[in-house]
């Protein structure tokens, strides 16, 4: 080895102990997903009765809203959707970190709402009566109208479009005696006993619990178990493109007024978000927005069919890499999720990943780093992850002082981001001022984040200097973020 190849692998090695494995590639944007690290039930804080005002004194909006394919779901081990990229911009607008927290069904939307969970609910919510007296809906996002979702004849792709319409229910009367699958008190439900009144003729109306989703009725009908079901023709002809056997154009209701809700002791949220979403739509962001979910079905089912798209009914892998990433999980004793967020933060799963400064691969590591823990090719992607892990291990046992497991991960994060000296800064700094050393939120890493300030920085107990604190600080918190996804979406045994 030459002088030179030395003094550049020296350089390297300083490099990772001082800023981390990746020391210039800035945080993914915490607004992606805003969330803090997952709470155990038993201490969630609710926030009742917050207006606009308390949430822009707090700095961050949080928002309710559930798995769809279109408002919320994974492809690619990134989340997407139609209100999660709106949230995204209201949050900007608003200049206000975003939280989202995520819920089943509609029923539990509403619950958390009103119980101070969320300030809002990012979903669409169809504009009843019943609900305006329990929330304030914002202005509406669209209308749309109920369409029966049902089956063409299996030899429908042969047929003309007017033989299709003699196999199927065109006419709202011939529901008589027919079995409809709806979940229980919503909407659809009354669109249904209405409708059994202006027939004057018995619909058999089966009702499904409040966890079965709309989409899961469209996917039993498609797959043959169930005949009927109602959906929203939005959402309906979304999941047509998915199952292009179903028919979805008979219409049974009025247009119908799909908005947001807000808590009724938040008049001015509501009046503001209600005004942003005015001015959106007439922008052409609002459009690319909504024809990216809505219109482009091309791109919507190309997601839908990929292995890597993800929601509660649709569980596919998150990268090509996944058997590699749970191996090594295992190897450290990690939730394979968990080790997959930290890949998707630092490199997005694309092996040939490379920072300015040199730092490559899947987990990014710096040419030190990686021929320490024995990647010779760290572009390969298994001797990558291989060796990241290894470093991982060597952080675990660095901070073996944290007895708290949870906690020694959220340290091992910071410093796999930053370099151990500084979060070792942050945490003399802690004990310092009062602060407890060994808890990273609101403590150490309240120390983080001051490192950038020259009366802290500049301080006795510093030994390694400046530090852009927030990058580590939205590291950790973007990493346990996207995990929570993660495990939500993704079934242990996958």
């Amino acid at each position: 080895m030459n002088n030179r190849t030395k003094l550049l692998l020296s350089l390297s090695i300083i490099i990772t102990l001082l800023y981390g494995c990746n020391p210039t590639k800035k945080a993914e944007s915490y607004s992606e997903e805003k969330q803090t690290p997952p709470t155990p039930e038993n201490e969630i804080i609710f926030e009742s009765n917050k207006d606009l005002e308390d949430i822009k004194k707090r700095g961050k909006l949080i928002a309710l809203t559930a798995y769809s394919s279109t408002s919320y779901y994974l492809y690619k081990g990134q989340t997407m959707g139609y209100e999660f990229e709106l949230l995204k911009r209201l949050a900007e607008d608003l200049e206000v970190d975003l939280k989202v927290i995520v819920k089943t069904n509609t029923d539990s939307l509403r619950n958390a709402l009103l119980k101070g969970e969320g300030d809002i609910i990012a979903y669409g919510l169809a504009i009843t009566k019943d609900r305006q007296e329990i929330v304030d809906f914002t202005s509406p996002l669209m209308q749309v109208k109920q369409v029966l979702v049902q089956r063409k004849p299996e030899n429908w792709k042969s047929l003309p479009l007017h033989k299709i319409d003699k196999h199927v229910i065109r006419n709202v009367v011939d529901l008589k005696d027919k079995e409809v699958h709806v979940r229980e008190n919503t909407p659809y439900q009354l669109r249904l006993e209405n409708l059994e009144n202006e027939m004057g003729e018995d619909i058999k109306i089966v009702l499904e619990g409040k966890n079965v989703s709309t989409e899961e009725l469209i996917h039993r009908v498609a797959e043959g178990q169930i005949d009927y079901t109602i959906a929203d023709e939005n959402i309906a002809k979304v999941n047509n493109t998915y199952y292009p056997h179903l028919d979805t154009k008979t219409e049974i209701s009025f247009p119908q007024r799909i908005a947001w809700a807000t808590r009724k002791q938040s008049p001015l949220l509501r009046e503001s978000v209600s005004h942003w979403l005015d001015s959106m739509k007439k922008t052409t962001d609002y459009y690319v927005i909504y024809n990216k979910y809505f219109k482009n079905t091309r791109a919507q089912s190309k997601r839908f069919d990929s292995k890597f798209f993800n929601t509660v009914e649709h569980r596919g892998l998150l990268s090509k890499y996944d058997q590699i990433i749970k191996e090594q999980a295992d190897i450290i004793g990690w939730d394979w999720r968990l080790l997959a967020s930290l890949v998707y933060q630092e490199s997005r799963f694309d092996p040939h990943a490379k920072s300015w400064v040199g730092a490559v691969g899947l987990m990014q590591l710096m040419p030190a780093t990686a021929k320490q823990f024995g990647a010779h090719n760290p572009r390969d992607p298994h001797q990558n992850v291989k060796a990241g892990t290894k470093y991982l291990k060597f952080l675990e046992k660095y901070w073996d002082e944290i007895e708290d497991e949870d906690e020694r991960v959220k340290f091992m994060l910071a410093s796999y981001n930053a370099g151990q000296g500084h979060v070792k800064d942050a945490q003399r700094l802690a004990a310092k001022f009062n602060h407890d050393p060994n808890v990273w939120d609101g403590n150490v890493e309240k120390y983080m984040l001051l490192k950038s300030h020259k009366q802290y920085y500049r301080d006795e107990v510093v030994k390694f200097g400046y530090a852009r604190g927030k990058e580590p600080v939205n590291y950790v918190q973007s990493i346990l973020g996207r995990y929570k996804r993660y495990i939500e979406l993704l079934s242990i045994e996958k």
